[in-house]
Order: structure tokens, then C-alpha cells, then sequence
């Protein structure tokens, strides 16, 4: 099993509001990520909107590549694109890059 770590920025102004789409992912986002392979997903914010996430997967490769394919996720990428700092044009999916894992205590 991969162990995934991420970071984003969301943005100071948006903090609240992030905060509050989160109390109800939208039912069909949350099949798909389980679908499509993520696992033990979980997303930490700090006040001043560093957001750590954290997942295991059997390939994250191929768990992007799968969440990809679907509408839902396309459209929630929509929707949430805005609340980040920093996305450089990519869509906060694409924007994540996996921390290097230094040590792991099973």
C-alpha cells in the first residue's frame, strides 16, 4: 500500500468557506475517490490554510489517472479551483505533488 502525502495553499479569504464544502462532499465525489482507489483519505488545515492530505493507495499513478475519467471529479475540480493559492493554472488535483515519505513507524 502507497502512503500519499500532499500540500496546497488555501487562501486566508477563503478559509471558512473551505472549510464549510467540506462538511458535505458531495456523495458521488466520495464513491468515485473510493472507486478509484483512495483510501484513508484525510485532508488537515491549518489557520493560516496550509491543507496537508494524506491517503494510501495501491498506485497513485493509476488512482489519479482514474479519478481523471470522471465527471464528478472534473466537476469538483471546478468548483474548489478557486478556494487555492498558487495552482499556476492547474486544477488542485493536478497541483498536488506527493511529499518524499523520510520515515514511517508501522
Amino acid at each position: 500500500m502507497e502512503r500519499v502525502c500532499f500540500l496546497l495553499k488555501v487562501r486566508q479569504d477563503r478559509i471558512d468557506e473551505y472549510r464549510e464544502r467540506h462538511e458535505n462532499v458531495w456523495p458521488e465525489m466520495r464513491a468515485a475517490l473510493s472507486e478509484a482507489g483512495w483510501h484513508n483519505y484525510s485532508l488537515f488545515l491549518r489557520d493560516d490554510g496550509l491543507l496537508v492530505g494524506y491517503l494510501e493507495t495501491d498506485d497513485f499513478a493509476a488512482a489519479r489517472r482514474a479519478m481523471d475519467a470522471t465527471e464528478v471529479n472534473a466537476r469538483w475540480q471546478a468548483a474548489m479551483g478557486e478556494f487555492f493559492e498558487a495552482l499556476d493554472g492547474a486544477r488542485p488535483d493536478e497541483a498536488m505533488r506527493p511529499l518524499t515519505e523520510v520515515f514511517h513507524l508501522p
